[in-house]
């Protein structure tokens, strides 16, 4: 037996032929379309890379004990199970992630792996002296960002980038092992992930008279940017998606040289996509998972179904990659896996669950019946309790300082950890989900997400939904407290959040935008350095938003304008506070909310 799985990251499924976009150059992705079976109700899971990344290893939900990091000791791994069935298991990949402390237990479940560096702000290149500035419009800089402008100048031939080079040594595994039988390939790239680069010959495919400053890595955040620069930052991801497409037909060319089709079970897939200007926002984690980021392709072909080139509209999720590829090797499926093999899916659509949980850690809490979507939003303001469950106490590139383990204690197991105690610890979201409200969507109705729903009778049955899918997860406790859900028995109509939270729902849907805030020599424009650094506007600052006079955000976002900030910050500084922010400001007395001048 032989399986290939091609990995891409952000891959947006609104922009694949198969998925009807248009003006995307992506032949090979319909031709993929032609040879293997198109997913249309396959949803992520556990938010962003390395939580969707466990999930995919280990076939369960990870979001709502812990946020990103390893592969935990009692977890099942699917490549490791292959490994030790004797499979040989090989990954190639140019994902920096796997390399941090947050994923590094990850790539040593397969046999063999190769790892390319550069891509994103991958700490590669080693250069002290600062690279020469660029003109573009990127307004977070940190760490990465420097270092990225590093990587390019090491990349500017194509064969020299990372995803070519990843696939060069797919293939490579390809042209030694194809006549061997027993193994599993990951062709992983980190592309079209943000940054959006690639070279000329993929721009000239998206013709465009822009002119302004570059900008191919936004920012998670509001979208500020003007319609010129929207389409640009498009044709840029585009762009690299299409430099995809070139790699994914150089596997499809050697599947049909060596007649893989015949015996080998291929998978194409993604971990979740990417938001270009959707909901007025760019990229992920800040606003609740829409279907642009969530709801993702999936292709695949098992030579056991005759399905080439059909449809199959079935709810399926990442959860199901790892047992589909135990199944298609002839081993079972560990209890603790809540996936399901995707055989008898491919072959015949048959149902393999009711409804899809997905969300973030600490973020909305979410189900899919593949029609409508309920996104469940804290309770309350505090976004919490929140608890962190971990064996492995990393963060993405960095472990657990003291002080958060100062307090840690030994928690009992759960069904999924065999027996072994956990080390629990205070968490921490990456944005707080209260400020968008809970949401409710019918997607038959209304694809785009553009007309939120208020229906009891709709939204309680969504909740069951819910709950069930928490309890088999074996859901904290302190999930059920901070969704304001009953942990045990049936929900009623004091559990209903929709209408309760509508404020939210409306004020989140307003957008930031510069021309509403005056300029001034101290104004909403004005570097948060700057304000900080005038004793008057300070002193504006301490009354209206003093989390922002000190701590990692004041660091962070010292360069960043209030205008940036509430863009990026949802809840932080809505519109109605920058508004009275930026009027305090621009006064000659700067007065503040009581009446008292700065």
């Amino acid at each position: 037996m032989k399986a290939i799985v091609v990995m891409f990251d952000s891959l947006n499924r609104r922009h694949l032929p198969a998925y009807g976009a248009n003006g995307v150059h992506a032949p090979n992705f319909a031709r993929l379309a032609e040879r293997a079976t198109v997913f249309d109700n396959c949803y992520a899971g556990s938010m962003p890379c390395m939580p969707a990344r466990r999930e995919m290893h280990t076939g369960r939900h990870n979001f709502l004990h812990r946020g990103w990091g390893p592969l935990e000791p009692f977890d099942d791994s699917a490549p490791q199970l292959l490994t030790d069935a004797g499979v040989h298991t090989h990954l190639v990949t140019d994902h920096a992630h796997y390399w941090e402390d947050g994923g590094a237990t990850y790539h040593n479940r397969f046999r063999t792996y190769e790892f390319f560096r550069g891509q994103e702000g991958d700490f590669w290149q080693g250069q002290v002296a600062d690279p020469e500035p660029v003109a573009d419009l990127k307004r977070v800089r940190r760490p990465a960002y420097r270092q990225d402008q590093v990587n390019r100048r090491y990349l500017a031939d194509e064969a020299d980038h990372p995803q070519t080079r990843t696939f060069d040594a797919g293939l490579h595994f390809l042209d030694v092992n194809h006549g061997e039988d027993g193994w599993f390939l990951q062709i992983e790239t980190f592309d079209p992930h943000e940054p959006f680069f690639s070279y000329p010959r993929w721009h000239d495919l998206y013709p465009e008279d822009y002119e302004g400053p570059e900008l191919d890595w936004p920012d998670y955040a509001q979208v500020l940017e003007t319609p010129e620069q929207v389409t640009h930052v498009r044709n840029r991801y585009a762009a690299l998606l299409s430099m995809c497409d070139r790699s994914l037909g150089r596997v499809l060319d050697r599947m049909d040289e060596f007649d893989l089709w015949r015996d080998t079970l291929l998978m194409v897939v993604t971990d979740h996509g990417f938001l270009l200007g959707e909901h007025g926002w760019w990229g992920k984690n800040v606003p609740p998972w829409y279907d642009e980021t969530i709801h993702t392709p999936l292709f695949v072909r098992d030579p056991r179904a005759g399905a080439a080139g059909e449809r199959r509209s079935a709810l399926v999720q990442t959860i199901d990659f790892g047992p589909t590829l135990l199944e298609w090797f002839g081993l079972p499926r560990p209890p603790d896996m809540q996936g399901r093999p995707l055989r008898d899916v491919v072959a015949a659509d048959e149902p393999v669950r009711e409804a899809a949980l997905f969300g973030g850690f600490g973020g909305h809490v979410s189900v899919t019946d593949g029609r409508y979507v309920y996104m469940r939003a804290p309770a309350t303001e505090a976004n919490a309790p929140l608890a962190e469950y971990t064996l492995m106490p990393t963060h993405m590139a960095a472990r657990f300082a003291p002080e958060e383990l100062r307090g840690a204690e030994l928690a009992p197991p759960f069904a999924f950890t065999k027996g072994v105690p956990v080390l629990r610890t205070p968490g921490q979201a990456m944005s707080n989900p209260y400020a968008f409200g809970t949401l409710l969507f019918d997607l038959h109705e209304d694809p785009a997400q553009e007309r939120p729903l208020v229906d009891d009778e709709l939204e309680l049955r969504m909740i069951r939904l819910l709950l069930g899918l928490m309890r088999e997860t074996d859901a904290p406790a302190e999930q059920y407290e901070r969704l304001g859900l009953p942990a045990h028995g049936d929900p009623g109509e004091g559990h209903l959040q929709v209408r309760r939270q509508w404020t939210q729902v409306e004020t989140a849907r307003e957008p930031i935008r510069r021309d509403d805030y005056p300029d001034g020599p101290l104004s909403a424009h004005s570097p948060l350095r700057e304000l900080l650094a005038d004793p008057g506007a300070r002193a504006v600052l301490q009354v209206w938003v003093p989390g922002l006079l000190e701590g990692p955000l004041a660091a962070m976002a010292g360069g960043l304008s209030l205008v940036e900030i509430a863009a990026a910050a949802v809840g932080l500084l809505p519109r109605a506070k920058l508004t009275a922010v930026s009027d305090a400001l621009i006064s000659d007395d700067q007065k503040l909310p009581d009446g008292r001048t700065s």
